[in-house]
């Protein structure tokens, strides 16, 4: 986070490079001479190592709590201006509700993909598979028998995703029927732009929330996304075309930079 003017985009991209996480996030408020103590509309962009991004959800759950937590902001509500237009974050209890847009998804024709889909999930049988075309995300659903351990163990092969299909597709989410207090479960990779596998992936959720809230005849249903370092959160529909993700998150680490 910085006052005043923008940081030149090299110098972003250089930053989100040296920091080397999947994402990270730059956040200004919109009027120059405001503190980011008291602003309440902020622009806020998203660059993994490789390249900037049109969404990212965890990276403005971790922008909102600086804001709420670290820097004492008072108001109810945030508001970011994004290339994925204004989202907001609004403070619930100790989570954070994000308002994103959703990002429905169709079924998808197979034909052409399938070295992509083998260097995935290898010869495991597949339940659905569809494409969200607003954030070129594919989703490969798993067979309802499927133990959840047979997810977490997933090993896909990044160079050869990569390698397989460089056209349309720059992320995939594999994700499997509910079990106990979960609806669902998922994992993204994505390393057309530089993430192998990201941890806890709220733009993967706004395509994740219509797919199973459809399947499923639901509206809110809590999520969990099981990477090695993963995490759960709700997700709620609004009949309005937007996903609320709630969450929470934790600050480890404070400091500086020169830049």
């Amino acid at each position: 986070m910085h006052a005043g003017t923008a940081l030149p985009e090299v110098t972003m991209q250089a930053i989100a490079a040296e920091m080397n996480l999947s994402e990270t996030a730059f956040v200004r408020a919109e009027d120059d001479h405001q503190a980011l103590e008291r602003a309440s509309t902020f622009h806020l962009r998203w660059f993994t190592p490789a390249c900037e991004v049109p969404l990212c959800g965890h990276a403005t759950l971790s922008a909102a709590a600086v804001l709420f937590g670290a820097l004492k902001n008072p108001n109810p509500e945030l508001h970011f201006r994004t290339a994925s237009g204004v989202l907001k974050a609004a403070r619930r209890g100790d989570s954070v509700s994000l308002d994103f847009p959703q990002n429905p998804c169709a079924r998808e024709d197979p034909a052409g993909l399938e070295e992509l889909v083998r260097s995935v999930v290898g010869e495991l049988a597949l339940k659905d598979m569809q494409y969200s075309a607003s954030t070129k995300k594919l989703l490969l659903r798993l067979g309802d028998e499927v133990d959840v351990s047979v997810l977490r163990g997933l090993r896909p092969d990044a160079a050869a995703m990569v390698h397989a299909h460089s056209g349309k597709v720059r992320g995939v989410i594999v994700t499997l029927t509910g079990r106990g207090k979960y609806d669902f479960f998922s994992r993204y990779f994505a390393p057309w732009v530089g993430i192998p596998e990201d941890p806890v992936t709220g733009s993967a959720h706004t395509v994740l929330a219509p797919y199973w809230g459809k399947q499923l005849q639901k509206t809110s249903m809590r999520a969990f996304q099981c990477s090695p370092r993963g995490g759960e959160m709700e997700v709620t529909l609004d009949g309005e075309g937007r996903v609320h993700l709630i969450g929470t998150a934790s600050i480890l680490i404070e400091g500086k930079m020169n830049v």
